[in-house]
């Protein structure tokens, strides 16, 4: 069975010798000292081996079932999600309003990464419900954050989002589900939506979905859509649970991974549900829920395929087959250790300069928003909200060509269920398409974010990648990561002058390319990473560090991505100023 532990030493060195957290001026940072957060995720990664891994392949081989209407978790889960609430987990970053602990979201996300690494599917339970909270939290009345956030909070209710119906995904404006307006100041919600994530289950007394609806008087496409509130049980104005809603579960999909994750076809027949927001103003509301949800899956794709490659590691130090090229290292036995061989190293190199170079930019993600929400800091949100298309669907993409990587190194033994790096993949590949497919994630960040704001945060970027080169200029050492770094910025700013050239007169010029921008600044936000954490293990082996072997392993790996994987970068842009001829050369019935 695979194992999973995680890696907190690397989390502490992205949070205190890259980020430099307690010094960062974020009000809330200067109480994350080394000490504290050393706790905080020395006991999370207790919960996550002892508590959550062991579940991941009970979830996976059980799933879910539907039984008199009801959904039922596998073996363990209840036990599990009880010792989660107990333990304060799913309050961490909570407004302390409301019983939250109100620590930095920053450490949320690396308690996260824990969570999701040990069992993907099992944390969705409480991951939907954060978002949902954070939904109602910013555009809720007093009354409606008073009666249902201090439950959501304590995962005795639990939340999810509802957008997807059997006839739109990605085009909402489609969307047929009504709201029809009641003299009570409330609405009845007639429709069907699929896809819903912990749609239903038997973790929490009360599931808060948030669903949106079209009401009277909104128009067409999306400008018409509203969110609404509609509980599972009413709750009455004591806050104790009343009528169950019409709101029933149709079936549960039968899905590739996640199959510990209830996902739903939801039924609602006339269901009573209250206006979250300003009416017609849906999207608003629905996108403080989503753009946290992209992050989230983002950091979901490279946390699953960091356990997986932890057991792909384990697997190549233990597995003899063969012997080393350049000799016996293992004379002691019949053959040498798979982890010898030239191939499986540049696979578990690979892996393991994706996986540290995603933590760190995740976290530094997580970092501006914090410093947006909690600083009021308008330049932060308009970086994060560039890069959030970015965060997930570079990191989705590769997180999973990563996991499938991991696979590989198992030979016959990881395409066999037993191993469990199967489960890896399949979990894995629902991230890339989940929370907006990594195709509309392209076309988000090249149609929206890069003109957002004229322009300026994209300008902004493209002035700090330059500042962090310049900062090194006199130090020869990082000249293999400045160098590369300052290559592939080049390369991005002239896809960028691409666009702005051809776009307009074709657009498609701009579209076609769009998915090759996505990853050539997905590697460039890498390097920038790996740039600064090799910045951070020099600075700490010229003080005298005693751990030598981590930060001159640190600075090696760094070397390896920017040495092969940022030259992607040239093909990338290759592509991208091939335009949009070899794309739509074929007419339609020619393919």
């Amino acid at each position: 069975m695979p194992v999973y532990n995680a890696n907190t030493k690397d989390m502490q060195f992205v949070l205190h010798e890259v980020l430099k957290v307690s010094e960062a001026g974020v009000p809330g940072y200067e109480e994350m000292d080394r000490e504290f957060t050393e706790a905080v995720l020395d006991a999370a990664a207790k919960v996550s081996a002892e508590v959550l891994a062991p579940l991941n392949i009970v979830g996976d081989t059980e799933g879910c079932v539907l039984e008199n209407g009801v959904v039922r978790t596998p073996t363990g889960f209840d036990a599990a999600f009880e010792a989660m609430k107990e333990g304060g987990w799913t309050a961490l970053d909570c407004d302390p309003e409301y019983g939250g602990q109100g620590m930095p979201y920053v450490l949320n996300c690396a308690v996260g990464e824990m969570f999701v690494s040990a069992n993907m599917a099992f944390n969705m339970y409480q991951g939907l419900t954060h978002g949902a909270y954070s939904a109602i939290h910013a555009h809720g009345t007093p009354e409606q954050k008073a009666k249902y956030l201090p439950k959501m909070v304590s995962c005795e209710w639990t939340g999810t989002m509802n957008l997807t119906e059997p006839h739109c995904g990605t085009d909402l404006g489609m969307m047929r589900t009504k709201a029809e307006p009641q003299d009570d100041g409330s609405y009845k919600i007639t429709g069907q939506k699929i896809f819903i994530s912990a749609g239903d289950h038997d973790l929490a007394e009360n599931i808060i979905h948030l669903v949106l609806a079209k009401a009277p008087g909104g128009g067409e496409g999306t400008k018409g859509i509203s969110l609404f509130i509609v509980p599972k049980f009413l709750v009455n104005e004591d806050g104790s649970l009343g009528a169950r809603n019409a709101v029933s579960v149709g079936k549960i999909e039968e899905k590739m991974g996640i199959h510990g994750n209830s996902t739903c076809v939801l039924n609602y027949d006339g269901a009573t549900g209250w206006l979250l927001g300003d009416l017609h103003k849906g999207m608003r509301a629905m996108f403080t829920m989503m753009n946290e949800a992209r992050l989230g899956v983002g950091l979901q794709g490279y946390a699953v395929a960091e356990a997986a490659y932890q057991n792909a590691l384990a697997y190549a130090k233990d597995r003899l087959q063969g012997r080393a090229v350049t000799g016996t290292e293992n004379p002691a036995g019949p053959a040498d250790p798979l982890i010898v061989h030239p191939d499986i190293r540049r696979s578990l190199m690979d892996q393991k300069s994706f996986l540290e170079g995603a933590r760190a930019f995740t976290f530094w993600g997580a970092s501006l928003i914090d410093r947006a929400h909690k600083a009021d800091d308008a330049a932060a949100e308009g970086l994060i909200s560039l890069m959030t298309p970015v965060l997930k669907g570079f990191l989705t993409d590769k997180g999973f060509e990563t996991a499938v990587l991991a696979q590989q190194v198992y030979g016959g033994h990881g395409y066999i269920e037993e191993w469990g790096m199967s489960q890896f993949a399949r979990d894995a590949r629902i991230t890339m398409i989940y929370e907006g497919a990594n195709g509309v994630q392209a076309l988000d960040l090249v149609g929206r974010k890069l003109a957002q704001d004229g322009g300026k945060h994209v300008m902004a970027f493209f002035e700090m990648v330059k500042a962090e080169c310049k900062a090194h200029d006199a130090d020869a050492r990082m000249a293999p990561f400045t160098d590369a770094l300052k290559t592939a910025s080049k390369q991005l700013q002239a896809a960028g002058m691409f666009f702005m050239q051809n776009g307009m007169k074709n657009p498609n010029a701009a579209l076609s390319g769009s998915y090759d921008f996505m990853h050539l600044m997905g590697h460039v936000c890498l390097g920038l990473m790996w740039t600064r954490m090799a910045k951070a293990a020099y600075a700490a082996l010229d003080t005298g560090a005693s751990d030598t072997a981590f930060y001159e392993g640190k600075i090696a790996t760094g070397r390896y991505y920017m040495a092969r994987q940022m030259p992607a970068c040239a093909m990338h842009l290759a592509r991208i100023e091939s335009g949009a001829d070899p794309v739509m050369a074929l007419s339609v019935d020619q393919f």
